[in-house]
């Protein structure tokens, strides 16, 4: 589940450097219980190579903890980070605080749910649950940094968010009597997509739902183009040999999932998965389409993120439709139940 490239935008963070991580625990899961069986925050949001992932350390608790294990990216060095400042930071780092309070509350309260969830299948704990680089305002924003990223405004701003966290810090989302792996991105292509089609396997409550209020998000669709040498290098990071006399043919026609987002499309003679090949180009969404004109590769996606669980233009516009937190939670982890 870090601030995506929204930042530049001034749209949406999105849970970035916490996303490929998501996709390692969630799939980890997947190996290590029965149920759950199994994003995005999963970072940017590829997740890892579920194969060959070790089992949870220990059965997961339905106790909550005081502090959470945060391993700074820059150094390595893992700190123990109060619940509550954990929880402000992680939703400063994930929204706009100009955003409505119920899709705050829901952030935090699936960040909240997410880390324990984390702590719960951290093959090594002790070395932090969740990764997170705040100087680079990824993952979580210490207090220190919120004070720059704010400004004039940090009393006003820390003093909102602070009330709207302390209205749900004991709040956590389960399944199955253990915190839910509540994965969240940015924007969807109009519907979530199911964990199995990104990280593997399937989670009971990681399954497509409406999110169609993001068709209306800013930059929705968004083109790239790369030339025919960049696009060959790029495929080549995929153990690719591209026919440099036909590029017009490297890409085939796409499978898509249920959801849209393609699942696989032949790519030189080889088929390559979405979520491969979005990695490998950089793509914002494995919901995209390729175009070839002249020399250059044009590749639209539509969304933005793995898609798997929250969407946070989603929560939005939920909130602005006059939906509580526990509503929106419970659209986007249906079979999930929210505790005190």
């Amino acid at each position: 589940m870090k601030r995506t490239f929204f930042l530049l935008c001034a749209v949406l963070l999105v849970a970035g450097s916490l996303l490929p991580l998501a996709g390692y625990r969630l799939a980890t899961a997947a190996l290590g219980r029965a149920a759950p069986e199994a994003a995005e925050s999963a970072p940017e949001p590829a997740a890892s190579d579920p194969t060959a992932l070790p089992e949870a350390a220990a059965p997961p608790s339905d106790q909550d903890s005081e502090s959470f294990l945060i391993r700074d990216l820059r150094d390595g060095a893992v700190a123990a980070v109060p619940r509550r400042e954990y929880l402000i930071g992680a939703v400063a780092a994930e929204m706009p605080i100009t955003w409505p309070d119920e899709a705050l509350k829901a952030q935090a309260i699936a960040a909240h749910s997410y880390a324990l969830y984390c702590r719960d299948h951290a093959a090594d704990p002790a070395a932090g649950w969740l990764t997170a680089d705040p100087a680079r305002r990824q993952g979580y924003l210490t207090d220190t940094v919120l004070r720059s990223y704010w400004g004039t405004a940090y009393e006003e701003n820390h003093a909102r968010l602070a009330a709207l966290v302390d209205a749900v810090e004991t709040q956590v989302l389960y399944y199955d009597n253990a915190p839910a792996g509540t994965s969240y991105f940015a924007i969807s292509n109009g519907q979530t997509e199911a964990s199995e089609n990104v990280w593997g396997s399937a989670v009971p409550y990681l399954v497509p739902v409406d999110s169609s209020t993001d068709r209306e998000a800013d930059h929705f669709t968004y083109t790239v183009q790369f030339s025919t040498a960049q696009t060959e290098e790029l495929l080549k990071g995929l153990g690719l040999a591209p026919d440099l006399s036909a590029p017009e043919g490297w890409f085939g026609v796409a499978a898509l999932t249920p959801s849209g987002y393609v699942a696989s499309l032949p790519v030189c003679g080889q088929t390559i998965t979405g979520p491969a090949l979005r990695k490998a180009l950089g793509l914002r969404s494995a919901c995209f389409t390729v175009q070839y004109q002249n020399g250059t590769f044009f590749f639209t996606t539509m969304g933005y993120g793995h898609g798997v669980g929250l969407s946070q233009w989603g929560a939005k516009a939920l909130a602005q439709q006059g939906q509580t937190a526990a509503q929106i939670l419970a659209h986007y982890f249906p079979g999930t139940e929210l505790r005190q």
